[in-house]
């Protein structure tokens, strides 16, 4: 075989983005794609239940099965679904972006395998009744070893998936398979790979002695153990903001053919995560009394705000790449003719700029003013806990990681997006219902409504307690809310799993303006216009939209972290 012909056995070339593509990561993509999707379905029935639980009027659920399938979601929504779908992005924005091959396709592989095998024994121990131990499975709660035991093969597969990726930089460098810096996508997922290691890491150190202790080998720090699991828990949700943000910089090219406003500030950001992300983890012990206030106003109230910062900056970048890509495709008319004029009925495009608002307006504005130490004693273990990382998980990286999938199906899996009409409204029916899941889960736990409780009504206790009818109502727009993502989410879960089984095949070098189950940004991108007057007026005008819209985030902001000082002034009163 000649090496022109060994190559073409191992890579194909993508005549849309003209990246040339490994087979085995592409392989690797679909499985790791696929399995995603599988927990995420177990993950949204679960949610189904729940919701439909805690609406007081229905009340589904027995006790037990509350909890069981309460385990169930968080633990197939946050680390599954999510962490399956980053070992793909982890592919894709390695060996694919940089046109290289995957350096050790067995151990890859194998490393799937691991994750999926954990994955397998995770799920048998949860529905047996064998781990009700909610995510977090703080002692002294006990699940069953094999429990432990799934999650740490589960966390050593993935860790075997980002030592690859760091392997494939490595490769690409060597073999001169791109020029010049790597991408920003493929960096900023090199960012999330440095916060999985750190995270994985945290895992090791808590999942490792917790399987001892539940063999009786050895006894376990409940005080040790909520820390480090933090350093799991909460940086696990990291990784998904840097992947989340890599995905928002793609989404942006591929839909509308964003540019990057400023590289090296795009990049300096990436950089902010993984210096301080992690530190978010506090404000899950901001309560905790074996934690000592210095600790805690530092982690929280300082090393944190970096990462803020770096979420703000991205926050202003992407939409602004957004809006400089589309004014030098002649949208250059006042400052929002480029906004109302995108392609809207993209789905990738429309999951893109939701996930962005939602997880900006709601879940970041939420989550800085719980990270304050004294504003933290009113949140914490309400459902405003619950109603933030909604917005953010579920709202923000969900919500971008359904968005690229519809450009995936056509680039890596070469089908047409299935049931295309129903995937056109998908992202903004799940972007309504989980916007009024969240604000009304927030709006009950600012009545002091517990998180993770079964019946809030409290019937078999001897003292009984009634919160305000104000209550019933949130609780009632939240299942609905909830409902309403569901349902988004079983339709893009048919979508995807139809058109990669069962949907029509499609030729990547004959796509036609306007083509069905085919997103915009592949068929009809305006070309950009290179005349020195459009690029000029382009140049002179800068962003105004994108300053209109951060402007707007930072009075809601600004609104809000007053509201959260007035409410705590009204319960501490100082004479």
């Amino acid at each position: 075989m000649s090496a022109a012909a060994a190559v073409a056995a191992v890579f194909r070339r993508c005549p849309v983005t003209g990246l040339k593509i490994d087979r085995h990561a592409e392989n690797l993509i679909k499985v790791n794609a696929v399995i995603s999707i599988v927990t995420l379905l177990v993950g949204v029935i679960a949610a189904i239940g729940l919701v439909l639980t805690r609406w007081q009027a229905v009340h589904l659920l027995p006790v037990d099965w509350f909890y069981r399938l309460l385990t169930a979601h968080g633990l197939n929504m946050l680390i599954f679904f999510i962490l399956y779908f980053e070992m793909a992005v982890l592919y894709f924005a390695g060996p694919v972006m940089l046109g290289c091959r995957v350096p050790t396709p067995r151990l890859a592989w194998g490393s799937f395998a691991l994750m999926l095998a954990g994955t397998l024994i995770v799920e048998v121990m949860v529905f047996s009744g064998k781990a009700d131990v909610l995510f977090t499975s703080y002692p002294p709660l006990k699940a069953d070893p094999w429990y432990y035991l799934g999650i740490i093969l589960f966390a050593v597969g993935a860790l075997i998936v980002t030592a690859i990726f760091m392997a494939t930089l490595v490769v690409a460098k060597r073999e001169h398979t791109y020029e010049g810096s790597v991408p920003l996508v493929t960096f900023g997922a090199l960012t999330a790979a440095i916060i999985a290691i750190i995270t994985l890491l945290h895992g090791a150190a808590i999942y490792i002695p917790a399987l001892a202790w539940s063999l009786g080998i050895i006894t376990l720090d409940p005080e040790v153990y909520r820390l480090l699991f933090w350093g799991l828990g909460h940086s696990s949700q990291q990784i998904n903001v840097a992947a989340q943000v890599s995905i928002w910089y793609l989404l942006g090219g591929l839909t509308v053919g964003a540019v990057v406003v400023n590289e090296k500030i795009s990049r300096t950001a990436f950089v902010l995560y993984v210096g301080f992300i992690s530190m978010a983890s506090a404000h899950h012990l901001l309560v905790d009394p074996g934690m000592g206030p210095a600790w805690k106003v530092w982690n929280t109230s300082y090393a944190m705000y970096l990462a803020v910062l770096a979420s703000m900056v991205h926050g202003f970048t992407v939409p602004a790449g957004i809006e400089t890509g589309l004014r030098l495709r002649g949208f250059v008319n006042g400052t929002f003719e480029w906004l109302r004029k995108a392609p809207w009925s993209d789905p990738g495009f429309a999951g893109l700029m939701l996930s962005l608002v939602i997880f900006g307006f709601i879940g970041g504005i939420t989550g800085v003013t719980m990270g304050t130490e004294q504003i933290n004693i009113l949140a914490h273990n309400t459902l405003r806990v619950p109603g933030h990382f909604h917005a953010t998980v579920v709202g923000g990286t969900a919500l971008s990681f359904m968005a690229v999938t519809y450009y995936l199906i056509p680039l890596i899996f070469r089908k047409k997006v299935a049931l295309w009409k129903l995937a056109r409204i998908q992202p903004y029916l799940f972007g309504i219902g989980i916007t009024i899941f969240s604000i009304s889960m927030t709006f009950a736990g600012i009545f002091g409504v517990p998180r993770r409780h079964w019946d809030i009504s409290f019937a078999q206790a001897p003292f009984k307690y009634e919160f305000p009818p104000a209550v019933d109502l949130m609780l009632a727009l939240t299942a609905i809310g909830g409902l309403m993502a569901a349902a988004a989410v079983l339709i893009f879960i048919a979508s995807a799993v139809i058109s990669v089984f069962f949907g029509e095949s499609l030729d990547l070098a004959a796509l036609t303006p306007g083509m069905a189950g085919v997103p915009q940004g592949l068929t009809k991108l305006p070309p950009q216009q290179y005349e020195s007057e459009t690029v000029a007026k382009v140049h002179g005008a800068g962003t105004p939209g994108t300053v209109v819209l951060v402007a707007v985030f930072l009075l809601v902001f600004v609104m809000y972290y007053y509201t959260n000082w007035k409410m705590l002034s009204v319960v501490w009163k100082i004479g």
